[in-house]
């Protein structure tokens, strides 16, 4: 595995499962989804997740993000243990210290831009900090679009508007599950510039799933997910490297 670290990287851990399991069904329908993986994601580095179709990339994202459930192991964010938590403190953590983005920009149309950026803090009744708000407001560009409802924007904003919303509430760490999904090349290569700024110059911490070698390299890291095990793992990717890899997995009889 390859697991030589850049100079300066960080070594903050954000979040870590460790010896994580995930399995569904029992007897002969049974599926591990995740194989014991341990896996760390440091502070204010951006990693992509990566693999062939079934390896559990996605069951890995989700259940470290507190999402789903797990069958054995650990996974803690930060210092506190998910495992530990009963229900409404898992809603709260998510809520306070954890930020998503999906494929679907999942906006409510009823609202503006800049409501849909502030809603989470609103439904828990905090005040965003202005300051902080603004820097996002115009790092993603969109300062002349938050009266906007969803359907005046294209794509691409309103994926802007989801990222703007993911970072408002400076969350811990922010997950993103195929974020660029449903967005043209531009317009996800505006979104994935936004993501690796966000943790170059907002020190965000952002872990990514995705199978595309082109996403993948705006990260600072990719790790590779294989029958629900991490095979590999490497820095500063680029597409070529990442495709290479991936080539590798298909090699084995698995298919992406």
């Amino acid at each position: 595995m390859t697991t030589t670290h850049p100079a300066g990287t960080s070594t903050a851990v954000a979040a870590r499962a460790t010896e994580l399991s995930k399995v569904y069904g029992q007897g002969e329908t049974q599926v591990v989804a995740l194989d014991r993986v341990t896996v760390d994601f440091r502070g204010a580095e951006f990693t992509a997740i990566m693999g062939p179709s079934g390896s559990g990339k996605s069951t890995l994202m989700h259940c470290v993000a507190g999402l789903d459930t797990f069958s054995s192991g650990s996974v803690r964010i930060g210092d506190t243990e998910l495992g530990s938590l009963k229900d409404k403190q898992l809603t709260k953590l998510r809520r306070d210290k954890i930020g998503f983005i999906f494929q679907a920009f999942n906006l409510l149309p009823t609202l503006s831009a800049l409501e849909n950026i502030t809603l989470p803090m609103d439904i828990a009744g905090r005040k965003p900090d202005k300051e902080w708000l603004d820097r996002v407001i115009k790092m993603i560009g969109l300062a002349d679009r938050l009266s906007h409802r969803p359907s005046q924007l294209s794509g691409g904003q309103q994926q802007r508007v989801a990222v703007a919303r993911a970072l408002a509430s400076r969350p811990d760490i922010i997950f993103g599950d195929e974020p660029t999904g449903n967005l043209d090349s531009r317009s996800g290569a505006e979104v994935l510039g936004f993501l690796r700024n966000s943790v170059r110059e907002l020190g965000q911490t952002v872990v990514m799933v995705t199978h595309d070698p082109v996403a993948a390299a705006y990260a600072d890291r990719v790790v590779f997910l294989a029958d629900g095990r991490i095979v590999d793992e490497v820095y500063e990717p680029t597409a070529d490297s990442v495709l290479d890899r991936m080539k590798q997995f298909d090699g084995k009889g698995r298919t992406s």
